[in-house]
Formats: structure tokens, C-alpha cells, sequence
């Protein structure tokens, strides 16, 4: 592989120090460093450090060198700042070529062919300084710092192995689709009071229950939003607190049945409502070996279908008494068959076509 070029025409890949510039004044002279410190009224070792470039030249010495040397204050600050501007870009071109292998890992090619990324420019390090820009932070550090450690927590709950990378990108696109929805300040009690609309909303047709249950959600501080699923991501829905006012509910849509949708759904609606600000859940359909997931699972199941009822859930045997059992609960059959089936009381090929498919635009 031919060796990537950092730099555009004409930029040097070094810093001149203005100690060159120093150094080529006394050697005009003839003068030793110890006679200009004695002259500047400074430490001859200061000097020797300020020649090296290891200490800056202040607007106080750059006024005592124009004494000495008769060369305008201005210029000797302008030699330090083109200096440590030179310094700070080789700094940066560093740490984005250390940063390639990471941005190699990324979906750069479906972040481009869904419109995120531009086609062009394509190089190593326009693509980090892109990937940087999308996720908001200056550095790789920062970025490890808030997505890498709850990926790899979700990676280790999981039976399969999902792309850290793909993971940690459809978080990032959900948080930028959920800062665009107008909430108003979260609002617990308002919240768990708003639980049974939310429900009934199962047994409304999918294609209008988007803006419906986003709008009650952003009335009590919850922004509800939906992107598609980056390839193998495999996560299923996502929770974090974009600020102490403001949670962010983020589905993938990647089972596209009511009864996956709304579990998953209240799934998150459990962690929003039961567990503290700080922390970030993903999941998929497999349960992690974490006693807050185990929670939120709880949370959806009894508010979907209540505890006291499961022993008639167990009883049911026909796609009649599912469909009788479903309305007098007020939920979607489709409910009612996934957790039937979920128990084990039903197979995984039977009553499925009670199930509906919820077919919603993703906002990325």
C-alpha cells in the first residue's frame, strides 16, 4: 500500500522555532548566546531553551528582542504563532493518521450511501476528520470514551457478536434524530401516567401510530425516534439521557412485527421510567444477564399483559380466543401471540398472521 500524503503542496512537515531565527542573528554577529542573555536581561539558559523552541517566546521578550536585534516586536510574536500553529497541525495530522485503522472499522460505505457521509473526499483522513464531525467530538479519545465502553457492554450480554462499530453509529444517528424533536421537560409521573394511551396505541393501524405516540412521549420529555438498523448493529432498541430533561427512546426497527415493535418499545419505556440518568441501555431480543434489563423486561410484560392474567393466557388455544382475549385486554392480537409463543405455550409457526408488520420511516 503507497504511503498516504498528509499534507497539501507547499506546507512543510516541520516547525521552525523562531529560535532559528535567533540563532541566525547571533551567528551574523558573532555574538555568543550568554552576551544575548546578558543583554536581553535574561538566564543564559532560558536563551539556550528558546533557541531549541522548548520554551515559548512571550510579547515580553519579543519587545526586549527588538531592542536588541532592531527587528519589530511584531514579527518575533508573529514567528511564535506561526510556530506553535505549525506544532498544533502536525499534532493533528498525527493523531488523525493514528485514528485510520479506527475509521477503517467504520460502515463508512452505507454511511455514504445512505447521504451521512459525503462521497468525496475519500482518503484515510478525510474520512476520520468526517467521522470525528459526525460524532461530535475532536478526538479519538473522547470518542472511546463515550461509545465504546457501552457497545462493548452490550457486546458481552449478547450470545452473537455485533459490530462495535455499527453499534456505536446507529446510537449516534439516533441521538442526532432525537435533538431535532421539541420535548418538553421530562416529566416522570406525567410519563407513567401516559402508560395506558401509549398502550392502546397497539391496537391502532401501524401507519399512524408514529406521530401519535412520538407526541405524547415528547410531551412528558421523551424523544422517540427511529433509524434503521446499521448492518450488523443487530440491536433492537436503545435509551440515553441526551440531558437531565431530556431521554432519548431509539428503536431500530429491526423485527418488523407489532408484537417485537411494542415490547421493545415499553422494553425502553421500563428503563426511562424505572433506572437512573447515566447510564446508556442497548438491546436486542436476547436478554442480557443484568438485573435492570430484567426490569424493563418485567415492566413491558406486565403492562402489556398484567401478571394476574397469565394463567388465562396459558389456556388459550385457538386464533378466536387470542383475538377475544387481546380485545377485552385492549392490545393487538399480534401481542398476545408473541407472548404465547415466547412462553413456549405456543410454537413459532402458529398464529402468526395475527401478528401485523409496522412499516415505519426511519429518520436517517
Amino acid at each position: 500500500m503507497a504511503a498516504i500524503d498528509f499534507h497539501t503542496s507547499g506546507v512543510p512537515d516541520y516547525a521552525v522555532p523562531p529560535g532559528e531565527t535567533i540563532r541566525e542573528f547571533l551567528d551574523d554577529l558573532g555574538m555568543s548566546q550568554r552576551e544575548l542573555a546578558a543583554r536581553l536581561g535574561l538566564s543564559p539558559k532560558h536563551v539556550n531553551r528558546l533557541i531549541q523552541g522548548l520554551v515559548p517566546l512571550s510579547s515580553d521578550v519579543a519587545q526586549r528582542l527588538e531592542l536588541v536585534t532592531g527587528m519589530p516586536a511584531r514579527l518575533w510574536n508573529r514567528l511564535e504563532a506561526d510556530y506553535q500553529s505549525a506544532q498544533q497541525r502536525l499534532r493533528l495530522e498525527g493523531e488523525l493518521a493514528a485514528a485510520v485503522p479506527w475509521a477503517r472499522s467504520m460502515p463508512v460505505r452505507e454511511l455514504v450511501r445512505r447521504g451521512i457521509l459525503p462521497e468525496e473526499p475519500k482518503d484515510d483522513i478525510s474520512r476520520v476528520q468526517q467521522l470525528l464531525a459526525l460524532f461530535g467530538v475532536a478526538h479519538l479519545s473522547t470518542w472511546q470514551d463515550l461509545y465504546e465502553s457501552p457497545v462493548a457492554s452490550f457486546r458481552r450480554t449478547r450470545s452473537f457478536e455485533a459490530i462495535p462499530s455499527a453499534v456505536a453509529v446507529w446510537l449516534r444517528l439516533g441521538e442526532l434524530a432525537a435533538r431535532d424533536v421539541e420535548c418538553r421537560e421530562f416529566d416522570a409521573a406525567g410519563l407513567r401516567a401516559a402508560l395506558p394511551r401509549l398502550r392502546q396505541l397497539t391496537t391502532q393501524p401501524p401507519d399512524i401510530i408514529a406521530p401519535i405516540m412520538r407526541d405524547i412521549c415528547a410531551q412528558h420529555g421523551v424523544a422517540v425516534v427511529f433509524v434503521r438498523e446499521i448492518t450488523g448493529a443487530r440491536a433492537s432498541g436503545a435509551t440515553c439521557w441526551l440531558s437531565p430533561g431530556k431521554a432519548m427512546l431509539l428503536l431500530s426497527l429491526r423485527y418488523r412485527t407489532d408484537d417485537h415493535f411494542w415490547f421493545t418499545f415499553f422494553h425502553e419505556m421500563g428503563h426511562i421510567v424505572l433506572h437512573g440518568k447515566n447510564d446508556i441501555w442497548i438491546e436486542d431480543s436476547v436478554s442480557a444477564d443484568d438485573p435492570k434489563e430484567a426490569e424493563a423486561d418485567r415492566f413491558a410484560s406486565d403492562l402489556l399483559i398484567p401478571r394476574k392474567l397469565l394463567s388465562e393466557l396459558s389456556s388459550l388455544k385457538s386464533l378466536g380466543s387470542v383475538e377475544a382475549f387481546a380485545h377485552e385486554l385492549g392490545i393487538a392480537p399480534g401481542i398476545v401471540v408473541g407472548r404465547l409463543q415466547h412462553d413456549g405455550f405456543w410454537p413459532a409457526s402458529q398464529g402468526n398472521r395475527l401478528k401485523r408488520r409496522v412499516d415505519l420511516e426511519s429518520d436517517f
